[in-house]
């Protein structure tokens, strides 16, 4: 174990470096979340939110720096390992299996603990009547929930959450938010939130980490950033 340990400590990061080969798209980011946190990364479309992510998965290059879950230096570490010590991932991309069923794709990612196919679809009703469904009969909205589903089914002890409001109509917006809303109060997660609605962002994290050109430029809690949207397009640099 090296110094990238730390109690009480869900995901750690420190000094990460990476992108895609040998293309650097993330420099020195170190963040910390606790059990039971949920933290939101926000920022400019291009500043390198979803390839921090896919760093932490370990789907893209890492140059430098370390990756802990939990107690774990993950740092070298396969993605499925990654997967097995606790990582769950909502991608961007959904990436469900098409020529599978919303059942089958569920159960193959199912481990055991408390998350399991009757809770997903109790909490998704919309998707356990398309429970024979194929992946690619799905809506967006349908897809975005067995991904939703799909990670939690993996009982992970931090989850990572890509865009999930992105493309989707309004009503289907305030669907997930409900469901998130359960998600992140329940307390048994951490979870790191990648989002562009700023207004689901500040309510669901306790906490943000605004980026810049691949670095974290600020980090403050989301109740004082609710109380001067003004200065937070500043930080953003929306305004």
């Amino acid at each position: 174990m090296n110094d990238l340990r730390q109690a009480h400590c869900a995901l750690e990061i420190r000094h990460l470096h990476g992108g895609w080969g040998q293309t650097t798209v993330v420099e020195d980011v170190s963040l910390a979340i606790g059990a039971g946190e949920t933290v939101s990364i926000i920022g400019r479309n291009g500043v390198g939110k979803s390839t921090l992510l896919e760093l932490i998965v370990g789907r893209a290059q890492r140059h430098a720096g370390g990756i802990c879950i939990g107690d774990v230096d993950y740092s070298a570490a396969r993605t499925y390992r990654r997967s097995d010590g606790g990582l769950g991932y909502v991608p961007q991309e959904r990436e469900v299996f098409p020529s599978l069923t919303v059942r089958e794709n569920l159960s193959i990612a199912g481990r055991p603990g408390p998350w399991n196919e009757d809770r997903v679809f109790a909490m998704f009703p919309g998707l356990a009547q398309r429970a024979n469904s194929l992946g690619w009969q799905l809506s967006g909205g349908e897809q975005q929930m067995l991904s939703i589903g799909r990670a939690l089914m993996g009982n992970p002890k931090v989850l990572l959450m890509d865009e999930p409001m992105e493309g989707l109509a309004p009503v289907i917006v305030e669907q997930l938010v409900e469901v998130l809303t359960k998600v992140v109060t329940d307390g048994t997660l951490a979870v790191l939130l990648v989002e562009q609605r700023i207004d689901v962002v500040l309510n669901l994290a306790s906490r943000c980490l605004i980026m810049d050109r691949g670095r974290v430029v600020h980090e403050e809690a989301s109740a004082s950033l609710r109380t001067d949207p003004e200065r937070l397009g500043q930080l953003i640099g929306l305004e």
